[in-house]
C-alpha cells in the first residue's frame, strides 16, 4: 500500500487571511485603548511642563502615534485637557457624590471616607499634580478656568457641603456656615496635593507629610474645635477696622462717611 500523501501546506494566502484575523481583535482593543492612553500621556506632560509649554506632538509622541492620530480623538489641547480633567477628577468626584447618597452610616465617617478616598484616587496619584497646574496657569486660560470651576470645582463643594449639611439634618453636627466649613475641609486637600508636586517632591523621607494623619487632623478640629466642651463657644465675627478719616484739599481732615 502506498504511503499517505503528505498535508498540503498551508497556501500564504491562507497564512495571510489567518494573521488578518487573529490581529483585528487585537487592533480594535489598541484603538478602543487609545484616548486613554493619549489622556496618560497628556497628564504626565501637563504635570512635568505645564500647560502652555505641552506641545501636542509631544503628547502624541509619548503615545506613540502620531499628531493626525491625536487630532482624530481630541481636536485641541484645550478639549484634551478637558478630557484629563473628566477621566481624572470630574468622574471621580461624581462616583463620591453616588456613594455618598448611598452611605448609611454617619456623617463623620462619611466625611473621613471622603477625604481619604481623594487621596488614594487623586492626591497620591500623578492626577494631583493638575492642582498646581490649575493654580499657576488657569488665569492666563479663561475658558479652562470656567470648566475647571464648573465641572470640578462646584461639584466638589457640592459632594463635601451635601455631607454637612446630612450631618446638620440628622442632629450630628450643630448648625454651621456651610460653604465656609466646606471650604475648610477642602483646602487641606489641595495643599498636600500642591505640596507633593512642589517642595514635597524634594523632601527627605523623614520629612514628608503623613497625608492620611493631616486629613484626619484638620477633620478633628472641624468637628470638634480647639475649645474643651465646657468652654465652647460660637466665634463671633471680627468687626471691620474703622477707615481713617479723609483729608480735604488744604489738608484738614474731613469726617468719617
Amino acid at each position: 500500500m502506498p504511503p499517505p500523501a503528505p498535508a498540503p501546506l498551508p497556501s500564504a494566502t491562507s497564512a495571510t487571511s489567518a494573521t488578518a484575523t487573529t490581529s483585528a481583535p487585537a487592533r480594535r482593543r489598541r484603538k478602543a485603548a487609545r484616548p486613554q492612553e493619549l489622556q496618560q500621556a497628556a497628564l504626565e506632560l501637563f504635570v512635568e511642563k505645564g500647560y502652555a509649554a505641552t506641545r501636542a506632538e509631544e503628547v502624541a509622541a509619548r503615545a506613540g502615534v502620531s499628531k493626525g492620530t491625536l487630532y482624530l480623538y481630541f481636536p485641541s489641547k484645550e478639549e484634551l485637557f478637558k478630557a484629563v480633567l473628566r477621566h481624572n477628577l470630574v468622574a471621580l468626584i461624581a462616583e463620591g457624590q453616588q456613594r455618598a447618597d448611598r452611605f448609611d452610616g454617619s456623617s463623620a465617617e462619611l466625611l473621613r471616607r471622603l477625604l481619604h478616598g481623594w487621596w488614594a484616587r487623586v492626591g497620591s496619584t500623578a492626577a494631583g499634580g493638575i492642582f498646581k497646574v490649575i493654580v499657576a496657569e488657569v488665569r492666563n486660560f479663561p475658558e479652562l478656568a470656567q470648566f475647571y470651576q464648573q465641572e470640578v470645582q462646584m461639584p466638589a463643594r457640592r459632594l463635601i457641603g451635601g455631607t454637612l449639611q446630612r450631618g446638620i439634618r440628622r442632629g450630628e453636627f450643630r448648625p454651621v456656615p456651610v460653604a465656609e466649613t466646606a471650604l475648610a475641609l477642602i483646602a487641606p486637600m489641595l495643599f498636600l496635593a500642591l505640596h507633593r508636586h512642589s517642595v514635597g517632591a524634594c523632601a527627605a523621607p523623614q520629612e514628608r507629610l503623613d497625608a492620611y494623619a493631616l486629613l484626619d487632623a484638620q477633620l478633628d478640629l472641624v468637628l470638634h474645635g480647639l475649645l474643651q466642651p465646657d468652654r465652647a463657644a460660637p466665634v463671633r465675627p471680627r468687626p471691620a477696622p474703622a477707615r481713617p478719616p479723609r483729608r480735604r484739599a488744604g489738608g484738614t481732615r474731613a469726617p468719617a462717611p
